[in-house]
């Protein structure tokens, strides 16, 4: 479990996170939606201490709000970024193969790597050639799959569907509930409250730095505020 208390986090003077408390239960989809500079993808990179912040972090009952950003993805914590964020000049497996370079067991990682190519048969085809070459649809394949191959405890993922065709953003949902199904932990952060929200086990609402919803997603999806916000419903 990842327990998240009174995150803060501020930007030269300016508060991106204001006393952010969230739990991410084992083998649950916990989504976080809100508008553009809410501080979601913020969120995630306090996690990850890739921010300066203040507040406890803890994973399974251990504080890692300190600790290095190595060392957490060393326990099982992996972030899909926003954007995607590829290794352009490297080839699909290459850049796979870095997503394990905590792991040591090559036995392990031709298991996992098998296994990502089962969910992303796009990505075998595709094996030798530049990820900077692929369509946005199949980097953003990669970078899940490359998240994946440190087999993590808690999948993070940053805005999975932007910038994607709607059959596209389909068949990633479609992904992430077959990556749950296999057993993973997954915090999503996502700007497709109702997409996010149907496949969500609990999700919380944030603005402008501070939470100020939260709920089973299928509570959430007919909340009248939520639906006049981010479903683009009229109360």
């Amino acid at each position: 479990m990842l327990k998240i208390e009174n995150l803060h986090v501020s930007y030269g003077g300016i508060s991106a996170l204001r006393g952010v408390n969230m739990t991410i239960e084992d083998n649950k989809i916990v989504t976080l939606i809100g508008a553009n500079g809410a501080g979601k993808s913020s969120t995630l990179r306090a996690i990850m201490n890739l921010v300066k912040k203040e507040g406890t972090i803890t994973q399974d009952g251990e504080d890692i709000s300190a600790m290095k950003t190595m060392d957490i993805v060393k326990r099982g914590i992996a972030l899909v970024p926003e954007g995607r964020k590829v290794f352009a000049n490297l080839t699909v497996e290459e850049n796979l193969i870095l997503g394990a370079y905590t792991r040591t067991d090559k036995a392990a990682i031709l298991k996992e790597m098998n296994n990502i190519y089962e969910l992303f048969p796009r990505l075998k085809e595709r094996l030798w050639q530049k990820a900077g070459t692929l369509s946005g649809g199949e980097q953003q394949m990669l970078a899940v799959g490359r998240a994946m191959m440190l087999k993590p405890k808690v999948l993070m993922m940053d805005e999975p569907s932007l910038g994607l065709a709607p059959l596209l953003v389909k068949d990633i949902f479609a992904i992430i509930k077959e990556i749950h199904r296999q057993g993973n932990t997954i915090l999503l952060v996502e700007q497709n409250a109702k997409k996010a929200l149907e496949i969500a086990d609990y999700a919380y609402v944030l603005e402008t730095g501070s939470l100020v919803l939260e709920g089973t997603g299928a509570e959430l999806l007919v909340h009248e505020r939520v639906k006049a916000a981010y479903l683009g419903e009229a109360k």
